[in-house]
Formats: structure tokens, C-alpha cells, sequence
């Protein structure tokens, strides 16, 4: 693709320099992001700095998965304080999503980052000096509000790093790719990691911690070198909206939204009660076993979007919520016929079933959002994502309390496999819509040499991933905005 001239305004003067696009131009801030590109290291190193650093934070917001019996031991807790120590997360992220997230927009990446990681440090540190429930729960509230920050703003920092070292592939596939690994593949190997080191460390509920606060420290220096990719010149007095949308792309969101709810319901049960499934229902009390059936959840996740991810997203959405129900059935099979195999089996499924339909709802979130307000969509999405994490979780843990884990598992196999058909149902056809309105635009964009309109998007039903998003726009004019 070609970068047309810069139109003639009349006046005289040195031509001006066409941007790049990966650089998002904020009004109403008063900074170049001149001065970042001249120091630390290159964007294409600093990519994996970030996605690094996003694997990591992730990984701690699952590590104590397989320590939750030990803490039910050491603190006397039953199942249901368990769903809500891991769900008092899903709040703290609700605050960093909404309130903080939307931020790196007009403040830069890494200053949203850079908090992420010192809130997740001092997490780390709460946890190995108040011990107790009340440390526990702080530190899960600090872990969530750490990936509120985290999450949105580095899937966009990620595709924004990627556009500037290859700006010659706007198409490409592999920012999304790499944001999608990072976040779900961090998800996955905190359990397994912790797990493995409570299995044999003399400190199982200290040691962790440690490891995982000297690394963000570490990781914190990786981001400060980092080049910042959000242009702070001021434009004008206007502040670009926090939640703009593309015009008539609301219907695409909702449903994305919809899907990306029941998508996270699944690994959050895993999540919160996959450890007590294991001991208490299995009667297997090792750490490192209670850890894999998590991680397989989340790898399982991630290795069906590396495997899968490059298919229409209609055809992501009708697999998935084909694997979502036979995973989460097979769940429920496994509480009245207790066996090991038959849980990681339907943790492989759910999880394939839950990464499918997460990559599909992503891929529609980041297409249907106004490049200037990218990371603003992006997280009012991970918050109801999120909600669906935690709150059928606490659900679950209540009813359970009261009627046994086994008819309640049945139930809710039930009502989220029904839930995540109609949505997936009501996202292919948001999809349809969006792709009738946008196949003129994209005919036109690939029989000649220039680009798309500034703020326009890849029609969904191509599987438009995260780095596909065309170039931000200076402004968002040709975005429907909804102010928050």
C-alpha cells in the first residue's frame, strides 16, 4: 500500500512528513512522542519487552490457583470464600478497566504500564507479609486493578509497537496473535508454575511471590526503554472519546461483548474451584496436578487460537460454541464419575471452545472500535469479560454452598453452553451486517494502491485481527462517539 501526497492547502512551506500508522495523534496533551523514539530500544525489541511483561502480569493474576486448598487450610475457609478471594479480582479490575485503562490513549502506553506493574509488585509483597484473609483479599483487589490497567492498554500498545517496526505490513496477523498468547498464555502458566514450585518448596505460599515481584521489577526496566507510541502534540482543546465506536459498528460490539462474557465464564470456574475439583472431589492433593488442570484450560486456549486463529470469524464463532457445551458437559460428567483424564479432557475442550470464542469477540471489539479510542473499547470489553470470569464463579461457589457441587454443575453447564450460543448466534449475524456494509470500501481498497480511509476497518467477516485495524486518524470524526 502506497501513502497518498498530502493534500494542497495553499499555503508554502517544507512538505510535511506523512505519519506513520501506528502512531495515535491525541488532542488536547501537550507532548511530542518525538522525544521517546529517540531513546532506549528499537519498537520491534520492544514489542517482546511488552509481551513479556503482559504474560507476566497475567501470570500472577491466576498463580494462586493451585494454592487455594493450602490457603483454606492455613486461613480455615471453605469453597465459597475461595470463589470470592479469586473474584474480588474480577472488581479490582472493573476499576482499572473503566476508570484507569482507557487512559493510555492520551497519556501513553507506558505510563499506564509502568503503574500496572508497581501495583502488581506491591500484590506480590502483600502477599508474603500479611498473611492471612485480609492480605489475601487486598492482594487479589491490587492483582485485578493491575490488570484492568494491564490488559486493554497493552494489547494496543502491542499492535501500535508492531505498526512501527513493519510498517509495511498494516494487514498483519501477528500483533493480535502475539496480544492473545500473551494474555491467555500468562493465564495458563501461572498455575502451573506456582503449582510446580508448591510441590516441592519448603514455602509454598511465600516462595512464588517472591520470584514473581523480583521479575516485574525486572520487567519494569524492559518497559521504561520501551518507545512510546502515543503522539501527545496538541491539536486541538478536544479530548478523543473514551468509548468511540465506528459508525453503526454498536451491534458488533454488543454481541462481541456477549461472547467474550460466557468465553471467560468457563476458565473462571477452573480458575476458582478447579483446585478444590481436584482435591476434594478426586481426592488428589498435589499442587502441581491441581495447577495443570488450570494451565490445560488456558493452554488449550491458546493453542486453538494458534492453530485456528487465522479462520473467518464466523467460522471461529460456530466452532467454538460447538466445543464450549461438550467441555463443559464432560465437566459435569467428571463430578459423578471422578477421574483425572476425564477432567483434563474437558478442560481441553472448554478451553479450546472458550479461546475460540474469546479470539473471535476480540478480533470484532478491535475492529468495531474508532482507532482513537482503541484502547478504550478494548476495555470496556475485558471488564465484561472479566465479569463472566468472576461472577458466575461466585454463583457457582453459592449454590453449591447450599445444593452440592454436582446438580449446580449440571445447571450451570447448562444455562453458559445456552448463553454462548446466543451470543456466538447473535455475533455471526452482527458480523454478517458489518461485512455488507464495508465489502464496497474493501473491493475498492484491494484493486488499487490506496489505503483505506483513515478509521476504517477490515470487514469482520474476514477475521480482521487486532493488528489489522487500519491506521488511527488524527482525529475520530469518522467514528460515532459515546462519551463515558
Amino acid at each position: 500500500m502506497t501513502t497518498p501526497p498530502a493534500p494542497d492547502t495553499g499555503t508554502t512551506g517544507p512538505a510535511r512528513t506523512p505519519r506513520t500508522p501506528d502512531t495515535v495523534r491525541i488532542p488536547g496533551t501537550h507532548r511530542a512522542a518525538g522525544h521517546a523514539r529517540r531513546r532506549g530500544v528499537s519498537p520491534r525489541t520492544g514489542f517482546w519487552f511488552v509481551a513479556v511483561a503482559f504474560a507476566t502480569l497475567m501470570a500472577f493474576g491466576t498463580a494462586p490457583t493451585p494454592l487455594w486448598p493450602l490457603y483454606q487450610d492455613r486461613d480455615g475457609f471453605g469453597a465459597t470464600t475461595v470463589t470470592l478471594a479469586f473474584a474480588i479480582m474480577v472488581v479490582g479490575a472493573a476499576v482499572g478497566f473503566l476508570g484507569l485503562g482507557h487512559l493510555s490513549d492520551r497519556w501513553g502506553r507506558r505510563r499506564i504500564i509502568v503503574p500496572a506493574l508497581l501495583t502488581d509488585t506491591a500484590a506480590a509483597a502483600l502477599l508474603v507479609l500479611w498473611p492471612g484473609l485480609p492480605g489475601l483479599l487486598t492482594a487479589r483487589l491490587m492483582t485485578g486493578l493491575a490488570v484492568g490497567l494491564m490488559a486493554s492498554t497493552a494489547t494496543a500498545y502491542l499492535m501500535d509497537l508492531w505498526h512501527r517496526a513493519h510498517p509495511g505490513q498494516p494487514l498483519s496477523t501477528t500483533p493480535g496473535l502475539v496480544a492473545t498468547v500473551s494474555n491467555l498464555g500468562g493465564l495458563a502458566l501461572g498455575p502451573l508454575l506456582v503449582g510446580t514450585l508448591a510441590q516441592w518448596s519448603g514455602s509454598p505460599l511465600v516462595t512464588p511471590f517472591v520470584l514473581f515481584g523480583a521479575a516485574m521489577l525486572v520487567l519494569l526496566v524492559l518497559v521504561l526503554v520501551t518507545p512510546e507510541t502515543v503522539d501527545r502534540a496538541p491539536v486541538s482543546g478536544t479530548r478523543p472519546a473514551r468509548f468511540a465506536l465506528r459508525e453503526g459498528a454498536s451491534p458488533v460490539f454488543m454481541a462481541a461483548a456477549a461472547t467474550g462474557f460466557f468465553a471467560f465464564a468457563a476458565t473462571g470456574l477452573f480458575s476458582a474451584l478447579g483446585a478444590v475439583i481436584v482435591r476434594q472431589d478426586l481426592g488428589n492433593t498435589s499442587p502441581l496436578v491441581a495447577g495443570t488442570v488450570t494451565f490445560v484450560v488456558f493452554g488449550a486456549s491458546v493453542l486453538a487460537q494458534l492453530l485456528l486463529g487465522r479462520l473467518p470469524v464466523v467460522g471461529l464463532l460456530k466452532l467454538g460454541a460447538l466445543l464450549f457445551p461438550l467441555g463443559l458437559g464432560l465437566t459435569a460428567v467428571t463430578l459423578y464419575v471422578p477421574s483425572l483424564a476425564l477432567l483434563l479432557v474437558a478442560a481441553v475442550l472448554s478451553g479450546s471452545g472458550s479461546g475460540l470464542l474469546f479470539k473471535a469477540s476480540v478480533d470484532q471489539t478491535a475492529a468495531a472500535a474508532a482507532p482513537a479510542s482503541r484502547a478504550g473499547v478494548l476495555a470496556v470489553f475485558f471488564v465484561i469479560a472479566y465479569v463472566g470470569m468472576g461472577a458466575p464463579s461466585v454463583l457457582f461457589g453459592l449454590a453449591a454452598n447450599q445444593l452440592g457441587r454436582q446438580p449446580v454443575m449440571v445447571v450451570f453447564a447448562v444455562l453458559l453452553s445456552v448463553g454462548s450460543a446466543v451470543a456466538a448466534w447473535t455475533a455471526v449475524r452482527a458480523s454478517a451486517g458489518d461485512r455488507a456494509r464495508t465489502v464496497r470500501p474493501s473491493r475498492i481498497v484491494a484493486s488499487g494502491p490506496s489505503p483505506a480511509p483513515a478509521g476504517s476497518a477490515a470487514p469482520l467477516g474476514s477475521a480482521a485481527p487486532l493488528g489489522s485495524v487500519a491506521a488511527p486518524a488524527p482525529s475520530g470524526r469518522a467514528a460515532s462517539a459515546l462519551r463515558a
